[in-house]
């Protein structure tokens, strides 16, 4: 293998690397990695698609928490035109390593045509707290 097939292939593994070294520091130091967990917002047209979502994404331990936030008031740009809404938003906590599995199953059963589906990452959170999310979905 040549020098820039190594280098190409190193560089490709970092990030595995980098997670699996942080993993490894966080479980023989007890602290939290910044960004192991992330929030995903998502808005949903009304209350009983929301549970439905939420209950879903808990059942699918694909999440550990969802608040359920209601009304919220939604101004946006929908085919050239300002549009106004009254949704339902879910706030749901889980592994950023889920976010994207989450973020398909949303998309999946939406009725939006494009699903307001986002995530920020939590940098810091009270350890107990921290702890119960891992715990709320591993699986049994």
């Amino acid at each position: 293998m040549s020098g820039s097939k190594i280098l190409t292939v190193s560089f490709l593994t970092y990030p595995k690397l980098r997670t699996l070294s942080l993993q490894l520091h966080s479980a023989v130091t007890g602290s939290y990695v910044p960004g192991t967990y992330s929030i995903v917002f998502v808005n949903c047209p009304n209350e009983r698609i929301a549970r439905d979502i939420a209950r879903t994404i808990l059942d699918k331990k694909l999440a550990a928490s969802v608040n359920i936030l209601p009304k919220a008031s939604s101004l946006y740009f929908w085919n050239g035109e300002i549009e106004e809404a009254t949704e339902i938003m879910l706030l749901i906590k889980t592994k950023t390593s889920k976010v994207h599995m989450l973020s398909s199953y949303v998309r999946s059963v939406h009725p939006f045509e494009i699903p307001e589906v986002f995530s920020l990452p939590m940098d810091q959170g009270d350890v107990h707290y921290l702890k119960w999310l891992k715990e709320s979905m591993e699986e049994n």
